[in-house]
């Protein structure tokens, strides 16, 4: 186990630049207990498109949530020190600092990323080499690739240790389950439980109520999305409150049951639109949901372009590359 930092010895200097989320890039790494990024006196980056980073909000207990600049961040404040969930977009590890300093000054001791986006893991680097980094095994060949990370400088930002299907961090009440059901969003999402407060970070295989981004780059399939998605739900036992990826508030374990039936239908439907010959715009238009997804987001443009997530997955089901 590396050995864990005190959060008051991490000292802000240099620049870094802000990566987008399929940007994958980032700035200068750290050495030591020395920072090398920062802008401003907070330390936060300016992602376009994305808010600053917020307040930190408390969620449940010792279990707090840091939205902006990227991806919800989970603050987790255990016994031995505070594990964190994703870390946004590249030159926001200062802000992210200065909200945990905010509710505790015990150490950072490890980072977990959901995900492989540099919105989730562009930070990584801010941090010292003393804290551990955990992913899902696939999400660590898929970092190695981001040009970021090929880097000297940010190599510490890579991970340390992963998991193939399921994993546990930390010890008794403080105890947080990691587990993997397949491809989805990319191919290797990664649920994160806080067991004992029945409270799951979500990542972005859960985003937010919407057409899911299928990054079939790294590993994502809308073929295989919902079926993920119902063995996650039957696999993950005592979950009352999801942390989802971006939305600005958590959701219910009821939410993500249906978001697993929300993307099957939505298959279903590509499948039997591709057969009867329409185009992808087409089947956006004649797609008819349940009420209860009536406040989903299902717009063209953006998830997939006009057509939305059936462009994606045609070609998926037509085998494309």
């Amino acid at each position: 186990m590396r050995r864990a930092i005190v959060l008051g010895v991490i000292v802000l200097s240099g620049v870094v630049t802000a990566a987008m989320l399929s940007a994958q890039g980032g700035g200068q790494g750290r050495e030591g207990a020395q920072g090398r990024e920062g802008r401003g006196p907070a330390g936060g980056g300016r992602g376009p498109g994305f808010p600053p980073v917020q307040k930190i909000e408390k969620v449940k207990d010792n279990l707090y949530m840091v939205q902006g600049q990227g991806g919800n961040t989970a603050v987790y404040v255990a016994d031995s020190g505070v594990v964190v969930v994703d870390t946004k977009l590249a030159n926001n590890g200062q802000a992210i600092l200065d909200q945990i300093k905010s509710v505790t000054d015990k150490p950072i001791t490890t980072i977990i990323n959901t995900h492989t986006h540099g919105d989730h893991t562009g930070s990584n680097q801010f941090f010292p080499a003393s804290v551990d980094i955990i992913v899902q095994e696939n999400t660590k060949g898929y970092m190695e690739k981001m040009p970021v990370f090929q880097e000297a400088a940010n190599k510490n930002g890579l991970p340390d240790h992963t998991f193939k299907d399921k994993m546990t961090v930390l010890k008794g009440k403080d105890s947080i389950d990691l587990y993997y059901f397949g491809a989805a969003h990319t191919g290797g999402d990664a649920f994160v439980v806080f067991r004992n407060l029945r409270v799951m970070h979500a990542g972005d295989a859960f985003a937010n109520k919407g057409q899911p981004l299928i990054d079939r780059a790294n590993g994502g399939s809308g073929v295989a999305y919902p079926d993920t998605l119902t063995k996650a739900a039957k696999g993950i036992k005592k979950v009352d409150v999801v942390i989802n990826g971006h939305t600005t508030m958590t959701t219910t374990w009821q939410d993500f049951v249906d978001y697993g039936e929300f993307n099957r239908l939505y298959l279903a439907h590509a499948r039997a639109s591709m057969k009867a010959g329409k185009s992808p715009e087409e089947a956006l238009k004649t797609l008819a949901l349940p009420a209860k997804f009536k406040d989903y987001n299902i717009a063209p443009g953006g998830r997939g372009g006009p057509g939305g997530n059936f462009s994606v997955i045609y070609e998926e089901l037509k085998g494309g590359k």
